[in-house]
């Protein structure tokens, strides 16, 4: 399954590493990633891919929930197939 994941906060050290080591935990490959400053606010968005055999989307979120806590950030995972959807109508 492919999944666009999406992380935004304060700006603070460690954020890439923790989002990246959760998903890493997970078996969760990182296709592409983009991130960036705006002011004080750190935006990512990252394009990954994972074998649903393994686990659900629904519980991929929940796995990161500890991430947002630590981390004080937003993170919101949803399936690729809903962008392809969209720009398909």
């Amino acid at each position: 399954m492919k999944i666009i994941l999406t992380v935004t906060g304060i700006d603070h050290e460690g954020i890439i590493a923790a989002v990246t080591n959760a998903l890493a935990e997970r078996r969760v490959n990182v296709l592409d990633v983009s991130q960036t400053i705006m002011g004080e606010y750190f935006t990512m968005i990252m394009h990954c891919s994972f074998d649903e055999n393994e686990q659900n989307l629904i519980d991929l979120q929940e796995a990161m929930i500890p991430v947002e806590h630590a981390q004080k950030v937003q993170i919101r995972i949803q399936a690729e197939a809903i962008f392809k959807t969209m720009h398909t109508i």
